[in-house]
């Protein structure tokens, strides 16, 4: 575990701090007391290399909130009362998928402010979710402004579905700033955070949008009584890990031919990668094998080729290995597999039915291992 992602690491900036202050100025509200509520040393705010633990990040923001009974701390031209992100929740959780529940989420936070504009695209197999300043954003707060907005909606999105969000991408219109290591634990991708960007947005694999709300009246309650963690504090579980998984070793097998690979394509650590799997009951080898049994058979019983080509094929550097593993997968040699895949015709138990192209069975052309 890294200082970044400990759970008592000082990692927030002392910046964040200085945009919440900028708050207290704006409303005339001496800041005293939160700083000693969150025990944020007065000289700590004096360091510009300065940083809190998430539980002081905390700690400051929810007794900020609700002493300037502004959930926005001054970013916007209006409050947001104490409640205003509660009622976002609940106006969202009624959805039956994420989707849903994200599109009333952009809807009603305009009813909130219109100074940021949030706004969900599909393109493709790609989600994003963007926050647009249609009023300019003070500078001491600017920053702070769209990380949060931003984070604020990952974090319901992630407890509602009970799954993290694994980010193909993340961006924000101004230049890196001194803290930009901090944007790995908020928004963490394999490629990292694009800064000098259009507008601040964050991009995911589509399919997230079609699971299903898992949460509950009385879950939301819950949450609501302790919901800043969830602005902060990566959500671990990934409830897709597996699919996407399986779909890139069999879309790029070349480029996941091992788990440091495989975790890349799917903006995650290794670590990660091996604990999201375990949570879904599986390993990458396992599915790796999976992958490969599944583009074997289908060779094998849509096609003519030798068995030494399926071999290379799925990925195999030479028959036997693959022969040896094909026999611990179903029990029998790939040619004895072949001829009783012939005599037993489609519809037989094991042997799926499917399109009889190479390239939509999944099968790999050879020299493609």
């Amino acid at each position: 575990m890294t200082a970044a992602n400990a759970p008592h690491a000082a990692a927030t900036p002392v910046a964040f701090v200085h945009a919440i202050l900028a708050g207290y100025r704006r409303y005339g509200v001496a800041p005293d007391a939160a700083l000693r509520h969150a025990r944020i040393a007065p000289a700590l705010l004096d360091d510009p290399d300065g940083r809190i633990t998430a539980a002081q990040m905390e700690a400051l923001s929810g007794f900020a909130m609700q002493q300037l009974d502004d959930e926005a701390l001054g970013w916007f031209g209006r409050r947001l009362p104490w409640g205003s992100y509660g009622m976002l929740c609940r106006a969202s959780n009624g959805s039956p998928a994420l989707g849903l529940a994200l599109r009333r989420w952009c809807r009603h936070h305009r009813l909130l402010t219109g100074d940021v504009l949030l706004s969900l695209e599909v393109d493709g197999g790609l989600a994003t979710l963007a926050a647009r300043e249609a009023r300019p954003l003070a500078p001491a707060v600017r920053e702070f402004a769209l990380v949060s907005v931003l984070r604020f909606v990952l974090g319901y999105a992630c407890w509602a579905i009970d799954s993290r969000i694994a980010l193909a991408s993340a961006g924000f219109p101004y230049p890196a700033p001194a803290h930009a290591e901090v944007y790995a634990v908020l928004f963490e991708t394999a490629s990292g955070v694009a800064f000098g960007a259009d507008r601040a947005r964050f991009s995911f694999d589509a399919r997230y949008l079609a699971m299903p709300l898992l949460r509950d009246e009385a879950a939301l309650r819950a949450m609501l009584q302790r919901a800043l963690p969830l602005t902060v504090r990566p959500y671990r579980r990934d409830r897709l890990a597996a699919a996407r998984a399986r779909e890139l070793l069999r879309a790029h097998p070349a480029d996941a031919r091992n788990a440091e690979e495989l975790a890349a394509l799917l903006h995650v650590s290794r670590r990660t990668l091996y604990r999201q799997l375990r949570e879904s009951g599986t390993t990458p080898r396992a599915l790796k094998d999976q992958v490969r049994r599944e583009q074997a058979e289908a060779l094998l019983r849509r096609t003519a080729r030798p068995v030494k080509q399926v071999a290379a094929a799925v990925g195999f550097g030479n028959e036997k290995s693959f022969s040896r593993a094909f026999k611990d997968w179903t029990g029998s040699s790939p040619a004895a597999w072949r001829r009783q895949a012939a005599a037993t015709g489609p519809g037989a138990p094991g042997l799926p039915d499917g399109p009889s192209d190479e390239r939509e069975s999944g099968a790999v052309p050879p020299g493609k291992h």
